[in-house]
């Protein structure tokens, strides 16, 4: 994969605020936090020429850039986190003002025609069939238009982090899918199991906050 282009720009974007969260969440000196960003870039950017570029159908090429930018921090922190602080850690160093923006217009064309036809091309592409580091999903839409679920049986970001060492700390990245869903304000994100916990699948459900809540899960 091309480091230049849309990597490249997911570094300026989020370099600082990951740099300042070094301090904020792990309580870093700033020499410490200067040191690690420093050493981050060069090692986010070899991770990211080592990946195979993505179909263009392919949805998920910034969510294998996102693994790779948080892997290459984690890579060069002086210790390494744990779960739950890197879950801290990764949720608010990526919500910026741009980012909550960019969530809350989501939101707002979540369950539209046009995203349910991504979603449906997306579970046909099957692209991690040809590259490991990108995603399967199938998906089940729930009755009466109330949602769908994205059930995921292959993970890029399992497969890098593993790869890389870090597969024990995957489930931090996993939890980034509710902080979407609050900043969306849409849908509730409801979820029963991961691959990286053992799971069968990732099953992501979307639910529409205009539908009732059901504990049971009502596909079409």
């Amino acid at each position: 994969m091309k480091y230049v282009g849309m990597p490249m720009g997911m570094w300026l974007l989020y370099s600082k605020s990951f740099r300042d969260h070094l301090v904020f969440v792990f309580d870093y000196d700033l020499k410490t936090a200067d040191e690690v960003t420093a050493k981050a870039k060069w090692k986010y950017r070899s991770i990211i020429e080592s990946l195979p570029e993505f179909e263009k159908e392919d949805r998920f090429k910034m969510n294998i850039v996102n693994c790779a930018l948080v892997s290459a921090f984690i890579l060069n922190m002086p210790e390494r986190p744990s779960v739950e602080k890197l879950t801290e850690f990764y949720a608010k160093a990526m919500m910026n003002e741009l980012t909550k923006k960019f969530f809350a217009l989501a939101g707002k064309n979540k369950f539209s025609a046009e995203d349910l036809k991504g979603m449906r091309q997306t579970a046909d592409l099957d692209a991690a069939d040809r590259n490991p580091y990108s995603w399967n999903m199938d998906l089940l839409e729930y009755k009466e238009g109330s949602g769908y679920e994205a059930r995921f049986t292959k993970c890029g970001i399992c497969t890098l982090m593993n790869e890389l060492g870090l597969y024990d700390l995957v489930p931090a990245m996993c939890s980034f899918d509710y902080t979407m869903a609050e900043a969306a304000g849409t849908y509730d994100f409801v979820r029963e199991y991961t691959l990286a916990s053992g799971g069968p699948y990732c099953d992501c459900g979307y639910k529409r906050k205009s539908h009732p809540r059901r504990e049971e899960k009502n596909y079409v």
